[in-house]
């Protein structure tokens, strides 16, 4: 009998111990390669929860005053990811060691991640920086995003721009809509060089709240044509004037984030919406990122306490068709956050 009971405090024990969330890092060390001068660069982080209970991060902390870190808020499932993304303000030529110290509770001591490179005024080698290859350009990126954005504002996103080439470059963006201009630093690039192409967004000539997605190309010489190949996918998520939104009304969703595999024959899931707050709460806007995915929602005006289910379908073959990450956005009358997102990760395996 005392030999079972020790036998079960000890199995129990250890039921106790492994019950509690596990912070791991995609990779603990970052290596950029070269960064441009007084050009901003960032380093994202990925991690996974691979315990059995929810984890949070608590706050993450860089070295210096050089960088600023935000991360993934809330709590992250058994098994779900998150990302914590640091941008380095490249403010001094040489070579830089930095880290991030991220606090969690999944224990009293910080997990630590680190990131190096060197900070040059010429790069010698684009491909690290400038991924999209476009022959004789290559850029940083071709998706960019204006993340809530509220009505009446006029924000830009910069865009960074190489010329591989000998000779000089003008960029140019083509089928710019109304409510986007562009400004381009310098006009002309020198063989060689670099610069950058402002994307400025002027919300008051926006009808409508909640994601716009368009399409923009760079011109890679003077008559160039419009293709998959020189696309750039721009988002923007409108929200509300803060005066236009109630202060009663509180949305939760059960899940913040959800996971497949590319194995699961099928990839369906349903995501329970909340009003927690005291007055009727209207989701005016349930909108995807990615043409792959697919949302329905059974009622979009929650009396308080009511609830409403979300189902959500992501079509694996049309996954890698479209370059905009697989997300659900929820629009609502919720005051302190009338934008939610429910993020989509699909693993290999």
């Amino acid at each position: 009998m005392v030999k079972n009971l020790l036998f079960f405090c000890f199995w129990l024990l250890g039921v106790v111990a492994y019950a509690q969330p596990r912070f791991v890092a995609d990779a603990e060390i970052r290596k950029t390669g070269e960064v441009l001068f007084q050009k901003p660069h960032t380093i994202v982080f990925g991690f996974t929860n691979k315990g059995d209970k929810p984890l949070h991060i608590k706050k993450a902390e860089a070295s210096c005053g050089c960088t600023k870190v935000t991360y993934t808020r809330g709590n992250i499932a058994p098994g779900a990811r998150g990302e914590i993304v640091v941008v380095y303000d490249a403010a001094l030529l040489g070579v830089f060691s930095k880290y991030v110290e991220v606090y969690t509770n999944a224990g009293k001591d910080p997990e630590f991640l680190q990131f190096q490179g060197r900070v040059v005024t010429e790069l010698s080698d684009y491909t690290v920086g400038f991924p999209i290859d476009l022959g004789n350009v290559r850029m940083n990126t071709n998706y960019v995003e204006f993340d809530n954005v509220r009505k009446g504002d006029v924000v830009a996103a910069e865009l960074q721009v190489a010329n591989a080439d000998r000779t000089a470059y003008r960029p140019e963006l083509m089928h710019l809509p109304t409510h986007m201009y562009a400004e381009y630093v310098p006009e002309v690039i020198p063989g060689g060089k670099t610069g950058v192409v402002r994307i400025i967004l002027d919300t008051n000539k926006m009808p409508d709240y909640g994601l716009t997605q368009n399409s923009v190309y760079l011109a890679r010489y003077s008559g160039d044509k419009i293709g998959s190949d020189n696309e750039i996918v721009v988002s923007s998520v409108i929200i509300p004037a803060s005066e236009d939104a109630s202060a009663e009304s509180q949305l939760s969703m059960s899940s913040e984030e959800l996971l497949f595999s590319k194995s699961d024959k099928k990839m369906k899931a349903t995501v329970v919406l909340t009003n927690k707050g005291t007055t009727p709460l209207q989701i005016h806007a349930i909108q995807v990122f990615n043409h792959a995915v697919e949302a329905s929602l059974s009622n979009t005006m929650l009396a308080p306490g009511k609830t409403a289910k979300l189902k959500i379908t992501v079509r694996k073959d049309f996954l890698d068709r479209f370059k905009a990450r697989p997300r659900v956005l929820v629009i609502s009358d919720d005051k302190n956050e009338p934008v939610k997102r429910i993020n989509i990760i699909v693993k290999d395996n």
